[in-house]
């Protein structure tokens, strides 16, 4: 596992190109030039690509979101140190990295065997060995035994808001989720502001690979 100086020059002008594109919280854009994302990428041939704003395959049918995705879906949670935060599907585990990066405690469900696998042992060698439990699990019943959760975030297109989601979520927190059945999601920001009463906004279109039901176990 190598980062080199140039791999590090290709994250700053990755970040550049998300500020350019709308992305304003610096410690998104910090986080995005510190992890080495073709770690992340486990078919060698695509690593120097890496730092492209495009999705990558990882396996499973699954793919490594856009940076553009990863850093948008990041920014809604306006994150603060220490908070607690469930991400529902761990895939490649970037996106997990960058919540660590921010400094807060991940608690991440992965549906898919293979993923979890890899990602359980590529996580710790990166030197991300704190704050971070990863779950082999079915994310739409998220984690009752951890909750509530400062913020939730959903990585994966989802046919409907699972309502056990909004159940672990704490009053005042932020669930960030795709939703639409068909080839894009509609983005969402949920906020809790009761337990029976939600502020939701709907943001722009993303596509992603749909978040699926627990069918047993593989």
């Amino acid at each position: 596992m190598t980062d080199t100086y140039r791999h590090k020059g290709l994250r700053r002008k990755l970040a550049e190109v998300l500020a350019k594109k709308g992305i304003k919280d610096n410690a998104v854009l910090t986080a995005i030039t510190e992890i080495p994302r073709h770690l992340f990428i486990p078919d060698n041939a695509l690593h120097k690509y890496a730092y492209e704003d495009k999705p990558f395959p990882i396996g499973s049918g699954q793919t490594i979101s856009q940076p553009y995705t990863v850093a948008f879906q990041t920014e809604l949670l306006e994150l603060k140190p220490r908070q607690k935060v469930l991400e529902i599907g761990t895939g490649s585990g970037f996106q997990t990295a960058v919540l660590l990066e921010m400094g807060v405690k991940v608690f991440s469900i992965e549906r898919q065997k293979a993923l979890y696998e890899r990602t359980k042992q590529l996580l710790p060698n990166l030197n991300y060995k704190t704050n971070c439990k990863l779950f082999y699990g079915d994310g739409y019943k998220g984690l009752p035994t951890y909750a509530p959760f400062d913020k939730i975030i959903v990585t994966a297109g989802a046919p409907y808001i699972p309502e056990d989601l909004l159940k672990q979520l704490k009053i005042g927190g932020t669930l960030v989720i795709p939703v639409d059945e068909g080839d894009s999601q509609r983005m969402k920001k949920i906020v809790k502001l009761s337990e029976t009463n939600f502020q939701t906004e709907d943001l722009t279109l993303f596509r992603f690979v749909p978040l699926l039901k627990e069918k047993g176990r593989d």
